[in-house]
């Protein structure tokens, strides 16, 4: 991903607009911002990777996403869904029902909002109120059934395509500490998938750098405001040999 630098175009949440774009230029790729249907179906068409993230939606943001997906179908761009705060909010509950019909490569959320798509209630807001392994069954079915891959965050992260199932065993307690680090991680997401046509590890690879590069900002930290900084300068530091080390995957 870093040799290949892809756009990687982010529909997502004005509150971490900024942090997205950073952790993007940190891992060595290149962030694109742009949201309304006129711009954000040409630039999604021509991009590396597309990230749809539902965290503050508005009306702007729905056409332009409608746009993106549509143009990211034609050109065969692989897209990630970050469905945020579904199952308590009605708008966003119905359209991430929708958009997953659309063959997203990959689907990001915490447990409940992975839970809220197939039918539960969700969580807390953005939190989650369950585990990433409380919802493996479900995690599983929606992968089949939609021939997508779940990405379900957490404690001990799990990857699925249905079939296989990779769990990443790391990460810091700080990571929840700070805005954005979850939305981020879709951004990152599209960024492997824009290098990588395996989603799973596309998904894998995003989740367990992040997770590694959290685990060394934490241990040069004194709280959330320094391991906000230390995370972006770990991003871009970190290298495939730690990662692979200190994952933890199986």
């Amino acid at each position: 991903m870093r040799a290949h630098a892809p756009l990687v175009h982010c529909i997502t949440n004005s509150v971490v607009t900024n942090v997205t774009a950073n952790v993007l230029l940190a891992a060595g790729a290149s962030p694109a911002m742009v949201d309304t249907a006129e711009e954000a179906g040409v630039l999604a068409g021509v991009a590396g990777g597309l990230l749809v993230n539902l965290g503050t939606l508005t009306p702007v943001q729905i056409g332009g996403i409608d746009a993106a997906v549509g143009a990211a179908a034609r050109a065969g761009v692989p897209w990630v869904l970050d469905p945020v705060a579904i199952g308590v909010l009605p708008v966003r509950t119905a359209l991430a029902g929708e958009l997953l019909g659309r063959r997203p490569a990959v689907v990001r959320g915490n447990a409940s909002e992975i839970a809220a798509l197939a039918g539960g209630a969700g969580g807390r807001g953005v939190d989650s109120l369950a585990a990433p392994d409380d919802v493996a069954d479900i995690a599983r079915d929606l992968a089949r059934r939609h021939t997508t891959v779940v990405a379900v965050s957490g404690p001990r992260d799990l990857i699925t395509d249905g079939d296989r199932v990779v769990r990443i065993a790391a990460g810091h307690s700080l990571m929840t500490r700070v805005t954005g680090v979850g939305c981020a991680l879709g951004a990152l997401v599209a960024a492997c998938a824009a290098v990588e046509d395996d989603a799973v590890l596309a998904a894998a690879a995003a989740t367990a750098w992040l997770c590694v590069a959290a685990e060394e900002a934490a241990a040069a930290s004194s709280g959330p405001g320094t391991f906000a900084v230390a995370l972006l300068d770990r991003l871009a530091a970190v290298d495939a040999g730690s990662v692979a080390t200190r994952a933890g995957s199986a």
